[in-house]
């Protein structure tokens, strides 16, 4: 049980806006024999729910703009919103992404989409990432 909570945290942290990478250990408790189905299922929980952090961060924080600790300027805090304006929700199935993903669901936060909503499309984003993932892996081996 350790592993798949190990790995559950890991995702979670590597969806937030922490600076984290899950896909290794992801791999390395594959080889190791690990049930394949339940680490998909722990990976895919714990990113989609990482990824909710950001958007309560993004929904509620927002108000702390101005503050030298904020994660984005306020540029590109602009420029991310005209781009999510431009993409619409649909493109929480892309929060999947090594780099923007993060920002993606932070910014739909403070876009104020309806977190069921939010839920639903960053999840099977996040649940395709890792479904690909093990497809390659159980090939290679």
């Amino acid at each position: 049980m350790d592993a798949y909570l190990g790995l559950f945290f890991s995702a979670f942290l590597a969806a937030t806006l922490v600076p984290a990478y899950s896909e290794l250990l992801f791999a390395s408790l594959i080889a190791a024999g690990y049930d394949p189905l339940a680490l998909w299922l722990w990976a895919s929980a714990g990113n989609t729910l990482g990824s909710a952090v950001n958007w309560a961060l993004g929904r509620y924080l927002l108000h702390f703009q101005d503050r030298r600790w904020f994660p984005f300027k306020e540029k590109n805090l602009e420029l991310a919103q005209e781009w999510f304006q431009k993409f619409g929700v649909w493109s929480l199935l892309m929060a999947w992404l090594p780099v923007g993903g993060d920002a993606l669901t932070f910014i739909a936060g403070v876009m104020k989409i309806r977190f069921p909503i939010f839920l639903v499309l960053t999840a099977i984003g996040k649940a395709a990432r890792y479904a690909i993932l093990l497809g390659v892996l159980e090939s290679l081996s």
